[in-house]
């Protein structure tokens, strides 16, 4: 298999795909079903994950993103069947919002050993059509396995989260991980991202599975973020210009 992936089994049908040797330290979900596959956001782009998601399953895969970022998207490209919320279908297929000059200055900001056949001078942002419109409360069903989707804006105003009952398994995307969350972009709203916090937290969770660096985090960073949103809130700074706030497992930034 390709070594730009690491590859780590969850559990029977659940895979998360990661790119360790990126600072961003993304992570995707492959969650198998009897009859479809779901694939959870699609990564940076700069090696193919299409091979090895086929590698993991021969089912038909369905590729829904958490939200249409750079960073999530960039695997779109190797899948005929796309997801994204309704809000952000414009991103994808019209145009994407951030210049590609500083998609670009992400993608290297920090010295990365790219895979040999990776150009950074030739990368481009994904566009394309996508096939299904998510809303808030839609199912996916994969045959004997049902993911919820919650529209968690915030992040961006069409981010969503993916919920599994039974197994109580939240895929939180950029709204919940161990790092700076953002929400000062002109995209961005940091009170929707504290409602959105607020949302998941009712949700019975087991696992949480980020967007981003550690994988394996405590159900209990959620009520932590939610509380370090209410104490920005408190202090009377819970809007964009107010900067980056310190916490113990996390930092905000807005």
């Amino acid at each position: 298999m390709d070594d730009w992936f690491t590859v780590e089994e969850i559990d029977d049908g659940t895979f998360a795909i990661s790119e360790y040797r990126h600072w961003e330290e993304t992570h995707c979900y492959l969650l198998l079903g009897r009859e479809r596959a779901l694939l959870i956001d699609t990564g940076l782009g700069v090696s193919d994950i299409g091979k090895i998601v086929k590698g993991l399953t021969k089912l038909p895969v369905m590729a829904a993103v958490t939200h249409v970022h750079w960073d999530h998207i960039g695997g779109l490209e190797y899948f005929n069947n796309i997801a994204v919320h309704e809000l952000e279908k414009d991103w994808l297929s019209v145009k994407f919002p951030i210049p590609l000059q500083i998609v670009k200055n992400n993608l290297t900001k920090y010295p990365c050993d790219f895979p040999a056949e990776f150009d950074p001078d030739a990368y481009r942002v994904f566009q394309g059509t996508p096939q299904r419109l998510l809303t808030n409360g839609d199912w996916l069903d994969l045959g004997g396995r049902k993911i919820r989707v919650v529209h968690t804006p915030g992040h961006s105003p069409g981010h969503c989260c993916f919920y599994e009952p039974g197994r109580d398994y939240l895929f939180s995307g950029d709204l919940i991980y161990k790092g700076c969350l953002y929400a000062f972009y002109p995209t961005t709203d940091p009170r929707l991202f504290y409602d959105s916090v607020k949302r998941v937290g009712k949700y019975k969770v087991e696992r949480i599975f980020p967007g981003h660096h550690q994988l394996n985090i405590p159900v209990s960073i959620t009520d932590e973020i939610e509380a370090g949103f209410a104490q920005i809130e408190s202090e009377g700074k819970l809007k964009q210009g107010n900067g980056l706030f310190e916490f113990r497992n996390f930092q905000i930034q807005i």
